[in-house]
């Protein structure tokens, strides 16, 4: 797919001044010129053209607010001033893997506001004090290959501010954590009205608990009822007599007969 044809599609419906960032892969310059990209992209502040076969940035055309420009890996080897004329808002440039060999075609970027240029694997990154002309040259310069005059990382802010976009609108990551707390509060609800694993099992080990205490109080009555000879209270006193009205329960006491005065007066009108 040829480069116009590629920026045309990356409209995807919308009208090139409603274009505030532009991404350009998969596609090649037929001329090494850039195409397809013209003045009505006015409001576009981010431009991608990494390795589309440019060979020039001559007829880029006027970019009043583009800020950052990615045109890495392709075979640029001058012709910047077109940058300094048309794009005077621009803060990062990344040349990195172009055909730049010399200092003097660094000198056109004269940009006051340019704080970042990458030149990674450009022939120029690998003369001699190669980082102190080029700060030299360009006192507007922060950042360098990634770094500051005093080997200090460039921050990733251009990457936090993407991240930031990507997140969503603000206000979400709130309501994200309200959801997490109005789950965790149903879920304790839950817990309150179904009884847990580890519940079920403490009150198991409770329950045979109490069972050896029930069975050891059975032990114990049957001790008792041993001790008595197995007996039940007939009447107001013990007794073995079967026949007497007052007994309820076979579990006499083995004592000399007679020993019941209800008993001993029933025997006396038997004999009469």
């Amino acid at each position: 797919m040829d480069m116009k044809a590629r920026i045309a599609q990356e409209l995807k419906g919308r009208t090139p001044d409603e274009v505030v960032e532009l991404v350009v892969y998969n596609c090649r310059s037929s001329d090494g010129e850039v195409e397809g990209l013209t003045e009505d992209y006015a409001r576009l502040e981010v431009l991608s053209v990494v390795n589309v076969g440019l060979s020039s940035l001559v007829k880029l055309p006027p970019l009043p607010r583009l800020r950052k420009l990615e045109a890495s890996d392709n075979t640029i080897s001058g012709g910047l001033d077109a940058l300094a004329e048309r794009c005077p808002a621009l803060t990062h440039l990344n040349l990195s893997g172009n055909r730049i060999k010399e200092l003097s075609a660094l000198e056109a970027l004269n940009l006051k506001g340019l704080r970042s240029l990458d030149l990674y694997s450009c022939e120029v990154s690998t003369a001699d004090d190669y980082r102190e002309n080029v700060f030299e040259l360009l006192p507007q310069l922060t950042y360098l290959d990634g770094y500051d005059q005093e080997d200090n990382e460039a921050p990733e802010s251009e990457g936090d501010d993407d991240d930031d976009d990507e997140a969503g609108p603000p206000g979400d990551e709130d309501d994200e954590e309200e959801d997490e707390e109005e789950e965790d509060e149903e879920g304790s609800e839950g817990d309150d009205g179904e009884v847990g694993l580890s519940y079920l099992m403490k009150e198991g080990i409770q329950d045979e608990d109490d069972d050896g205490d029930y069975v050891e109080e059975v032990e114990e009555e049957d001790e008792e009822e041993e001790e008595d000879g197995g007996l039940s209270k007939v009447c107001d006193i013990y007794c073995e007599n079967l026949s007497c009205p007052g007994s309820f329960n076979l579990k006499i006491l083995p004592v000399r007969r007679g020993s019941c005065s209800r008993w001993w007066g029933e025997e006396e009108e038997r004999r009469r």
